[in-house]
């Protein structure tokens, strides 16, 4: 390191002439001393911008203190990267009255106190260290190869720490660059603008080459790391940027700041881009130690996603062409070959997500529709850049939710903000849908469409009024999660009718789900006139006042022509298996509308508040449908107060139409040749409530936070097959050898949880020796496998295993390496399924067990075979439930919970044993115990066999050892019969046969732990066709456990609404 002499312009206010120098008035300037490294001042002639004649003037006072000009020493090192440098890059030149006082003042300096000097330039290396940055110069693009980004890039040419650009013709602001080395003011006296959404940069366009050449880089919004070393450097430094206007007060003295006047161009503060901490620009309120403090990221840290979390993969990692770590493939390009015909089509993004899992942190997607609200998007986008990382935030125009959900699926606690019309937030949701999420993020909506009818249902309000978008984000993370429900819409073409020529041509879009609502009649014709209007002339429909007006006028116009008289002639409706044709005919109806929510066209509520016993107040997640009737005069009377005809409340509808008919779905209107049209259930969505206001009524928020549970299972790859399919990820997982389930929290890392699978493995030692446990133990070496990437498996280092989590390496099952496992696996991926030893490892740690689902929210199939043989009661529980969800009664695929601790049920095929490990739970046992292995040591071996095989599902034999005397109502050393079992691994047929052949008070029985009967097992594993079964046979529904909770409760935590729905109605 050298040291060199700098000159700071008098007008400087960081640093005045009494300060540095301790003079009087008279002088002119004040001098500090700033390190740099040989690459500061090494930069050539060509990156020297200045003109000649000034070059030449100043030539012999840098020549004589051995300096180079300010655009070499400032620009090419103190500019570099974080924006630290622009302390010396924007000061404000003047020339010296005469070359003795600069001299004097020069030789003065050496002599003065480390006190007066100011940290506030850095080198190169130091600067690129602390920013993440590479440590190589980009090369300055002419504006010609230089794109001016206005979005962020997702493609593998991104450039870290790239400005996002947007045109800007505010006031006040000056061109970054600097009065000296700005273009404009230099030869123009104004010139089109662009600010920096991420960090409010303003620039000249004319200036955007000197900004590159000077190198000052917008904040990093992600990394460049290899896919081995992603968890090294965690650490998030400011980004400091000199402000010549600022807001608020200094963090360090506590004063406001100065605002400036006139044209005043002096640099009054220094703020941090990403926490939004400010300090004065003098020495005594910002210093050394604030450079090279980590950032907090300010107040939405629980909300931001920290760039150290997105990881730019190396291009070659991208095209497949990652060499393995052991040993070179022989044909490497025949398997790429393979691999690329195999995975055509299949998108290979250059990003990937490592988030570090934390119970605080609750990231959030932010999707804007530029389009809605009159173009209030777009402004807010900006907005949003700037409070989070550009990241996160999304423009759905430029390709819609897929790509944003996509990338940060894996993200936990993930929450997301919807800002458009309610149109938006079905697309999302419909997305989400689509990418089968396990769970759902909750959506909250920042209304930008014109009736916003379900942010009013949720307390977001009927538009966006400029309230802060900080506040907003403070609310997504606050605001409790509730359920919406979401209705399939199935729709047929009726084959009783013949179609003519022009219903053929018809274009019908996919509406095939709702969430709001979907009508027929005059309101969807008005909605399709305006709809079509619009198509036609768009520059005429960009005010949302006209466009209310339009609609009131289209509106008005279609009730006096009384166009929909006859539209209760040309339908039919089924609600429930219920006949309501008859009644909307006598109610002549001019329009029909099935609500799911409480509000309708803008805010209305046309269900109103029912003071009759027949019906029901509305809710919009109950699972119902409420059918209303308008006529001319109740349409109008709904924005006055009034509310339609009330009609029924159902699960399920039916409507036939005979005639070409308009109709919306959530408020995209089109016409519906003559159709069967089906109406059910498909799921709940989770939706964000606007939390209410700070000391009024206390929120309901989520339940306390704790971690997710995950149910993983491990399996075992031998060295062989590794090396032989390790790039077809497929047959390598189809060659692997399930070891057993462990259930552990999602924030745990490598370390812990090879502790879990050292105990999962110690429950063969416990097994006889006809067990398979020898053939599924592990060697010592093993090693875990990352099976996220793309292309190909790559192992962990044991010594790296505390820096990855299991999120970081496991999307479905957990594989781990055996490397001293030479031979193939014999076991083809039919026979391996019924051959698992089946092990479940829960540990509890030291915490209380959570009654919540964590994990993910499956649901049970149900038998048709068996759903025909149940009586109507018991075909209710299957209404609303999706048609993928029937399954074959040979289907035991395992989907439920192990226990109420969060863990999940094991496979029904073997179910050797469970080690459960706990310290708090509410009825635990005190020290490990292993269920399975010597549960029921203390039974004779013909009942202990009756146990084993209901755990197995084996009705065959279970029907032998009957007929051989073992008792059906055995109990294991926790008092479960084979009837717990049996609803619990999800045995229907043994159910059944225990129905038919064991005591009535079999039903009934309790177990010791948990006073369970077999009803409560069943609903707490979503086991809905055995729960009926059991209701029909007579088991009591309101029988509690241990903790005071029925089967109806028992569901409910199990998050199976439906189910408990069914139970409740049974109930009363």
């Amino acid at each position: 390191m050298q040291t060199f002499d700098c000159i700071v312009p008098r007008g400087s206010p960081k640093i005045t002439r009494m300060e540095a120098l301790g003079g009087t008035k008279a002088h002119r300037h004040s001098i500090f001393k700033m390190q740099t490294s040989r690459s500061d001042i090494s930069t050539t002639e060509s990156d020297i911008y200045e003109s000649h004649a000034l070059k030449a003037t100043r030539h012999g006072m840098f020549t004589k203190y051995k300096l180079k000009p300010r655009s070499q020493s400032m620009g090419a090192a103190a500019l570099q990267s974080s924006g630290i440098g622009q302390f010396a890059a924007m000061v404000r030149h003047r020339e010296a009255d005469s070359d003795s006082e600069m001299d004097t003042a020069l030789r003065s300096f050496p002599n003065r106190p480390d006190s007066f000097k100011k940290a506030i330039s850095k080198s190169n290396a130091y600067a690129n260290q602390i920013h993440g940055f590479p440590t190589h110069h980009l090369p300055a693009h002419s504006m010609a190869e230089k794109e001016i980004r206005t979005t962020v890039d997702w493609s593998e040419n991104a450039i870290s720490g790239d400005h996002v650009w947007g045109e800007t013709n505010a006031s006040g602001d000056f061109c970054y660059v600097g009065e000296q080395d700005c273009l404009v003011s230099q030869y123009w006296k104004t010139g089109p603008r662009r600010k920096c959404s991420s960090c409010k940069i303003v620039v000249h366009t004319a200036c955007m080459q000197q900004l590159e050449r000077i190198n000052f880089k917008c904040k990093p919004t992600f990394r460049d790391a290899g896919i081995r070393n992603y968890r090294e450097n965690q650490v998030v430094r400011h980004h400091w940027v000199h402000r010549s206007r600022q807001e608020g007060k200094c963090k360090q003295c506590g004063k406001s700041f100065q605002q400036k006047l006139f044209q005043q161009k002096d640099i009054i503060a220094i703020s941090c881009s990403w926490c939004k901490v400010a300090y004065h620009n003098k020495v005594s309120c910002f210093m050394m130690q604030q450079i090279e403090e980590p950032c907090t990221l300010g107040v939405h840290a629980t909300i931001i996603i920290p760039p150290t979390w997105i990881i730019r993969l190396p291009k070659q990692r991208i095209q497949g062409s990652f060499k393995s770590s052991q040993r070179k493939k022989k044909k490497p390009s025949i398997k790429r070959k393979s691999i690329s015909k195999k995975e055509e089509g299949k998108i290979q993004r250059p990003f990937i997500i490592k988030p570090i899992p934390s119970p605080l942190m609750k990231p959030v997607l932010v999707f804007i529709n530029p389009k809605s609200g009159g173009n209030q998007g777009g402004k807010l986008m900006t907005k949003f850049q700037w409070l989070m990382n550009p990241r996160q935030v999304f423009d759905l125009s430029q390709g819609g939710p897929r790509e944003g959900l996509e990338i940060f699926k894996k993200v936990p606690n993930l929450r997301i903000l919807a800002c458009g019309g309610d149109g938006t937030v079905g697309w999302i949701l419909s997305e989400i849908d689509k990418l089968k999420f396990k769970p759902m993020p909750p959506v909250a909506v920042l209304p930008l469409g014109t009736g916003n009818d379900l942010a009013r249902t949720i307390n977001w309000g009927r538009g966006y009024t400029d309230e802060p978008i900080s506040k907003i984000l403070q609310q997504v993370e606050e605001g409790p999660v509730v359920q919406l429900d979401r209705w399939n819409l199935i729709n047929e073409p009726n084959p009783d009718v013949a179609l003519t020529k022009e219903e053929r041509d018809i274009d019908t879009k996919p509406l095939d789900v709702f969430n709001n609502y979907f009508s027929l009649g005059a309101d969807a014709r008005t909605a399709l006139e305006f709809h079509e209007s619009r198509e036609a002339n768009p520059e005429k429909f960009n005010s949302r006042f006209r466009n209310k007006m339009y609609y009131a006028r289209a509106g008005g116009t279609d009730l006096l022509k009384r166009a929909s008289k006859d539209l209760t002639k040309k339908i039919t409706l089924e609600c429930d298996g219920v006949d309501f044709t008859s009644r909307i005919q006598e109610l002549k109806l001019h329009c029909l509308l099935f609500l799911n929510i409480p509000k309708y066209g803008a805010g209305t509520t046309p269900w109103g508040n029912p003071s009759s016993l027949q019906f029901e107040q509305q809710r919009h997640d109950d699972g119902f449908l409420e059918i209303i009737g308008f006529t001319p005069s109740q349409i109008a009377a709904l924005y006055v107060g009034g509310h339609g005809e009330r009609i029924c409340q159902c699960r399920e509808a039916k409507v036939i139409t005979t005639t070409t008919i308009p109709i919306q779905v959530d408020g995209e209107p089109c016409r519906l040749p003559p159709s069967i049209i089906h109406i059910m259930l498909r799921n709940q969505a989770n939706m964000l409530l606007k939390p209410k206001r700070r000391g009024s009524v206390p929120i309901n928020a989520d339940a306390p936070l704790s971690n997710d549970r995950l149910r993983i299972q491990v399996s075992r790859i031998s060295m062989h097959d590794y090396e032989r399919l390790n790039y077809d990820k497929e047959k390598l997982k189809k060659a692997s050898v399930p070891l057993g389930i462990i259930v552990v929290d999602s924030d745990s890392n490598l370390q812990q949880i090879r502790a879990h699978i050292d105990r999962l493995l110690e429950v063969y030692i416990l097994q006889d020796s006809s067990a398979n446990g020898s053939a599924s133990s592990l060697s010592p070496t093993w090693c875990f496998l990352d099976s996220t990437t793309a292309d190909r498996f790559f192992r962990i280092d044991r010594l790296q295993e505390h820096l990855h989590y299991i999120t970081d390496i496991s999307s479905d099952d957990l594989y781990v390496l055996d490397p001293e496992r030479t031979k193939p696996s014999s076991l083809s991926p039919e026979s391996k399924s019924g051959s698992m030893p089946d092990l479940l490892v829960q540990d509890l740690g030291n915490r209380t067990p959570s009654p919540t689902i964590l994990g993910t929210n499956l649901k049970v199939p149900v038998t048709g075979q068996l759903m025909q043989s149940r009586s109507d009661s018991i075909e209710e529980i299957t209404q609303g439930i999706d048609v993928s969800l029937l399954a074959s009664a040979s289907n035991n695929e395992f989907t439920g919970y192990d226990s109420e601790d969060g863990a999940h049920s094991l496979p029904s095929q073997s179910c050797e044993a469970i080690i459960t490990h706990t310290s708090n739970s509410p009825k635990p046992p005190k020290r490990d115990i292993v269920v399975g292995v010597s549960d029921t040591a203390h039974l004779d071996p013909l009942n202990k066999m009756l146990i084993d095989v209901s755990k197995r599902g084996d009705p065959m034999k279970y029907a032998e050892l009957h007929r051989k005397g073992a008792n059906l109502e055995t109990m294991d050393q926790h008092g479960m019969t084979s009837l717990h079992h049996a609803a619990r691994f999800g045995h229907k047929e043994i159910v059944q046969y225990l129905i038919e052949h064991g005591p009535k008070d079999l039903l009934d029985s309790r177990d010791v732990e948990k006073q369970q009967t077999a009803l409560h097992k069943a609903a707490w594993y979503m086991r809905r066709t055995i729960c009926a079964m059991l209701v029909e046979a007579g088991a009591a529904l309101t029988i509690t456990d241990y903790q005071g909770n029925t089967p109806r409760i028992q569901a409910l935590k199990a998050e199976d609404t439906e189910l408990a729905s069914y139970l409740e109605k049974l109930g009363v």
